[in-house]
């Protein structure tokens, strides 16, 4: 592991409940695959530009992502750029390749993955169908994909601070009948607790901000506990998490 990978991993508990749970969940499902296989294990990282989630992950990792363009991908920091590109090559050890390119208009092999990881992305995407749909071609017979989405049956993805880069907001019961069609096995669940602690966390880390830096590890930290048996709830909660196998 590189020195970036290692100051992520140490951070790793001071996080979002989010990003706490996605990463505990993407750790035991690669851990179980490659118990039960000698191979190389591989992923397919989808929207994971930077992503945090398979930092220091056992696998050869894969990132795919569209590429920067002007408006509200520029604004909000979403899709690849040259500048991106090398600094992810500089400072992760398991990545296998970078790729350019919209996941609706797939140009990858049929079943070339032994999983995907697609982390609050969905909601970004117009076609949903063809996304999932090819998410589901490039995964090898008996793999798994790993989805999440920000909003789940409590909060709504409206008013004057909508998300204005989301085409969509998934319930469970949504969400589950998309992934259905492309996937023999699909299990969702509930993640986060909302309320002021969750937002507390939400605002980020400052170094010029020191106080803002502690109040957000301590929201963070009873954000968790208040987590905690959530997973078939679905008031008062954020975040769905599918697992899908084929």
């Amino acid at each position: 592991m590189k020195w970036y990978e290692w100051v992520r991993w140490f951070c790793m508990p001071l996080m979002t409940v989010h990003l706490q749970t996605v990463r505990k969940d993407i750790l035991e499902l690669v851990k179980k695959s490659r118990d039960s296989s000698n191979q190389k294990f591989s992923i397919l990282d989808v929207g994971g530009r930077k992503s945090p989630y398979t930092i220091g992950i056992k696998a050869e990792v894969t990132l795919l992502d569209i590429p920067q363009e002007e408006g509200t991908r520029t604004d909000l920091n979403l899709g690849f750029t040259s500048e991106i590109l090398e600094s992810i090559k500089e400072k992760r050890s398991n990545i296998a390749s970078l790729v350019v390119q919209d996941m609706v208009k797939s140009k990858l092999k049929d079943e070339s993955y032994d999983a995907v990881v697609c982390v609050e992305v969905i909601e970004h995407v117009s076609r949903d169908n063809a996304f999932v749909e090819n998410i589901s071609k490039v995964i090898k017979k008996g793999g798994w994909a790993y989805f999440t989405t920000p909003n789940g049956d409590f909060i709504k993805n409206e008013g004057p601070n909508k998300n204005k880069d989301h085409i969509r907001h998934y319930t469970k019961l949504e969400l589950s009948y998309l992934l259905e069609r492309y996937f023999e096995y699909v299990e969702i669940k509930y993640a986060v607790s909302t309320g002021k602690y969750r937002v507390m966390g939400l605002k980020g880390f400052d170094k010029k901000r020191p106080f803002r830096i502690f109040s957000t590890i301590i929201a963070n930290r009873i954000n968790k506990l208040q987590s905690k048996n959530m997973h078939n709830i679905s008031q008062g909660t954020a975040h769905l998490m599918a697992v899908c196998r084929k």
